[in-house]
């Protein structure tokens, strides 16, 4: 059965080509996917991973090893899982609160590069999200930046699925709008994930520079054990 990877790929560039945009970079959603499934993708040329469960994603980190794929958190971090991550991801896409950032500097192996470092948005103020308000994103962004071991890269967001597509939209706008001055303070945060496989399209004509794609690319996720 051919791969959707390709056509995926494309279909990302056209939204951008249609926005005006550059294109987005893919971020595979492999939460509940088994190793093999990653390193079949990962045969094909996508190097980046997004987990949710931080012991489900070190055991395929450990299977995966010699595959130099780069592993993205985009799940809520309890800070006393905050260790593990900081050895063995590349991104966190879900810092969300100081005792976060301070506890991923702290156990930051020095011989690793700086972990990258989004921060995620509760845009639409959704109680069942986490993520922080609009208005404290700047002193977290002060706190990452401050820390040698962290690179502040940008924002994510899980907006709310409202039906209306406007509305949306409307999510991704105030995202944009957020990175703009941040950009401005911190040039290396450049990234905003955000946009998902029913939405990518209003997120990439809004700014997105990474998608996350999940069941698009690996089918129907298996339900956790």
């Amino acid at each position: 059965m051919p791969s959707p990877l390709p056509e995926i790929l494309r279909t990302l560039h056209h939204a951008a080509l249609a926005a005006g945009r550059p294109d987005p970079s893919l971020l595979a959603v492999s939460k509940t996917q088994p190793a093999a499934a990653v390193a079949a993708l990962a045969a094909q040329g996508q190097r980046a991973f997004g987990e949710n469960y931080v012991q489900e994603a070190l055991t395929k980190i450990e299977q995966l090893q010699t595959l130099d794929l780069e592993w993205h958190l985009i799940g809520h971090l309890q800070s006393n899982k905050a260790e593990q991550v900081a050895r063995h991801f590349q991104w966190v896409q879900s810092v969300d609160r100081p005792r976060l950032v301070t506890a991923l500097a702290r156990a930051r192996p020095a011989h690793l590069p700086p972990l990258q470092v989004l921060i995620q948005v509760n845009i639409d103020d959704e109680s069942s999200k986490h993520g922080c308000a609009p208005s404290e994103v700047d002193a977290l962004a002060t706190a990452v930046a401050a820390e040698p071991r962290l690179q502040l890269r940008g924002l994510m967001a899980i907006p709310a699925p409202w039906p209306d597509p406007a509305r949306r939209r409307q999510a991704f706008v105030r995202m944009r709008d957020l990175l703009q001055p941040l950009s401005a303070a911190h040039p290396h945060a450049d990234t905003l994930s955000m946009g998902m496989s029913g939405d990518y399209a209003e997120a990439i004509a809004e700014g997105a520079t990474m998608v996350r794609i999940g069941t698009a690319l690996f089918g129907a996720r298996a339900r956790p054990a």
